[in-house]
């Protein structure tokens, strides 16, 4: 049975949400670095990526690795909940 057949695969979903969400945080501080001040997004990132601050080395490390994380973190609950219920559905 390949992949497909068996439904979502968390190491797909994993690396999709992974990238997708490193790029959105990469697109978020490039709108902020190009926009003044009071249209910056890092006042919804800080909340969410631990260790992230702005326009610092060590926190645009941190915003990166956590939204990458947060990718895997998503894929890890969701696909195994998606299984669970489209198994109970049929």
């Amino acid at each position: 049975m390949s992949d497909s057949a068996a439904g979502p695969s968390i190491k797909v979903w994993g690396w999709t949400l992974s990238v997708f969400l490193l790029v959105t945080y990469l697109i978020c501080v490039a709108f902020g670095l190009a926009v003044p001040g009071r249209f910056h997004m890092h006042e919804a990132w800080a909340p969410l990526l631990p260790g992230f601050e702005w326009l610092t080395p060590v926190g645009f490390a941190a915003g990166a690795i956590g939204s990458f994380l947060y990718g895997w973190y998503i894929a890890v609950i969701a696909v195994p909940l998606y299984k669970f219920f489209s198994k109970r559905g049929a």
